[in-house]
């Protein structure tokens, strides 16, 4: 198949990419920045930006399946404040939507969220939620994926943890987490995950739907974070920051410019990210076999 995966120089991307191509699809990686991916030989790279339409439409010509994972993290406060997940999350979904729509391309996969939802209560899940409702409503074969969040090589989320250290208590050795850590999210595996997409686009008992994919284990805020820490060697003593005060301290200081994080960041550590039924089942998946984080983090160092 000839596949055009949009946003395809990011993490989730770069590593989708992969897989397409080892499994024999022709692949097209498109982005605004195509140049500064790392992608195998024989992958071919786009210039394209969600927010302009004209920019890329061309680009969705003799497509047979197009997967778009264009989204702004929900970990940081975006460039522009959060109307950006609007104009990128769910507007630039409806113009992915429309190209494809343009050019009569026969399968869309879209990367959505857990909780996506056009009134929940972050920026973030409700750009998701408008952007889900854009691809429903469009006459594609579609199929939506809310994955938990992702781990792999190039992944922020390990990396942010010791950004909130940086954040909280720079230069101590303690480590305040907000509600003490005890936000759950449910790691899965990045190549674990990327073969789903590829099923996906070549199986037609998928379209039509939604799943919601996890890792095989529930951890904590604070778990992941002393996995991370450990797995350097490291010792940190993490001490409770009451939510309230984690509140008053990100709103604040989510005023001050060039401050990564702000209220609906606060807002996303009071909202577990986990799946009551892991529909990796859908996929011939047992979620038992899958890759742990402390597995992953194991062999880092």
């Amino acid at each position: 198949m000839n596949v055009l995966v949009v946003g395809g120089s990011g993490f989730v991307g770069s590593h989708l990419c992969r897989e397409l191509h080892s499994q024999g699809h022709d692949v097209t990686a498109m982005s605004r920045n195509p140049d500064d991916a790392t992608l195998p030989d024989g992958v071919e790279t786009a210039t394209g930006d969600v927010t302009d339409y004209d920019s890329m439409v061309d680009e969705f010509e003799g497509k047979d399946a197009v997967i778009n994972l264009v989204a702004l993290t929900p970990l940081y406060k975006p460039e522009g404040g959060y109307r950006m997940h609007d104009i990128v999350n769910w507007q630039g979904t409806e113009n992915v939507v429309k190209a494809a729509e343009t050019h009569d391309v026969p399968r869309y996969v879209q990367m959505s969220a857990l909780g996506a939802d056009p009134d929940a209560d972050t920026a973030y899940i409700r750009s998701k939620g408008k952007a889900e409702n854009a691809v429903k409503s469009s006459s594609l074969d579609w199929v939506i994926f809310r994955p938990s969040i992702i781990f792999g090589d190039g992944a922020e989320f390990l990396t942010f943890t010791k950004r909130l250290k940086r954040m909280f208590a720079p230069g101590l050795p303690l480590y305040p987490l907000p509600g003490n850590g005890k936000t759950r999210f449910q790691p899965i595996w990045i190549d674990d995950l990327a073969p789903m997409f590829v099923n996906a686009i070549e199986d037609d008992a998928h379209v039509g739907e939604t799943y919601e994919i996890g890792g095989p284990e529930v951890l904590t805020l604070r778990e992941v974070t002393e996995m991370v820490y450990d797995s350097e060697g490291k010792s940190i003593t993490i001490v409770p920051l009451p939510m309230a005060l984690a509140r008053l301290g990100l709103t604040t200081l989510g005023f001050v410019p060039g401050f990564p994080m702000g209220a609906d960041q606060y807002r996303s550590l009071k909202i577990d990210n986990t799946v009551p039924d892991n529909d990796a089942d859908d996929f011939d998946v047992d979620p038992s076999s899958m890759r742990t984080l402390g597995d992953y983090l194991s062999e880092l160092n």
